[in-house]
């Protein structure tokens, strides 16, 4: 696999696990190579600011026949990209109207706890731009974690249309990386049988804390049209390093290789001798 080094430069990785390994159906994953696209900054800041405009080419003006899903993460890159994203729907006088806001995942806590996604949202994107709450769907970390999962899959159902698997399509998911390679709340050393759930969403205890949590399932992840990985901060070179190999098991490496198409935003500067 090539290293992918320079803004924007293509690459790819191959399929080198079969549709049982990673939990889809049989005939699921792609036969052509999967590619994703690494484009890198100078800091978080001019990150989040880029990928606050891409969003916007996404974005559909004026009536649409259905909403824009979008699905958010937390994470330390996050703060940057609310607030970025946030300034530049303000200085295009955009009440963002087309998109519904979902999540990636969110810790088992209430909404205004410190260490909830949504309250993090809500501070530095909802309340500043003013968005209607009708387009926003938290999970509701507050109920048990199955009920939470569970009633987090039907909204988001009613809203995304179906892939051919039976999956909701997000139009984008937005995912951090971890220390460790993780995204969403789907982390390293994941037993078989809930790694392959198809399940929309589902209850899973982290490595670190806050341990109990909602995430996004692998094929939930592969169906969505867009996906976008924010790859920031320090102490991550060796993740995003390992992520890139052919033949790494990061959570990272194995969205990579089961969607057709990704696109990496990073700050994060690696050997070009990585992959």
């Amino acid at each position: 696999m090539r290293s992918l080094l320079k803004a924007g430069e293509p690459g790819a990785i191959r399929n080198r696990l079969s549709d049982a390994d990673i939990g889809l159906p049989k005939g699921a994953l792609p036969k052509a190579m999967s590619e994703f696209r690494l484009s890198s900054f100078k800091d978080g800041t001019e990150l989040a600011a880029a990928v606050a405009r891409r969003c916007f080419d996404l974005i559909p003006v004026g009536p649409v026949a259905r909403p824009f899903c979008l699905a958010l993460s937390g994470g330390r890159i996050a703060k940057s990209f609310f607030a970025a994203l946030a300034s530049e729907a303000l200085r295009r006088g955009s009440k963002l109207q087309p998109v519904h806001f979902f999540w990636a995942d969110e810790r088992c806590v209430s909404s205004k706890d410190p260490e909830s996604n949504f309250a993090l949202a809500e501070q530095l994107l909802f309340d500043p731009v003013g968005i209607d709450p009708e387009q926003i769907h938290r999970i509701r970390g507050e109920l048990p974690p199955d009920t939470a999962a569970r009633d987090a899959a039907v909204d988001l159902t009613r809203f995304a249309p179906a892939d051919a698997q039976g999956q909701p399509a997000l139009d984008l998911v937005l995912l951090g990386m971890g220390e460790d390679g993780h995204v969403a709340s789907l982390f390293p050393g994941e037993l078989m049988p809930p790694r392959s759930s198809m399940a929309v969403y589902r209850a899973v205890v982290a490595p670190k804390p806050s341990p109990n949590r909602i995430t996004l399932g692998y094929p939930a992840i592969v169906a969505a049209r867009e996906v976008w990985v924010l790859a920031s901060g320090p102490g991550k070179e060796s993740a995003l390093a390992e992520s890139l190999r052919a033949d790494s098991q990061t959570p990272l490496a194995r969205v990579l290789r089961m969607r057709r198409k990704t696109e990496i935003f990073t700050d994060i500067h690696i050997s070009k001798s990585a992959g």
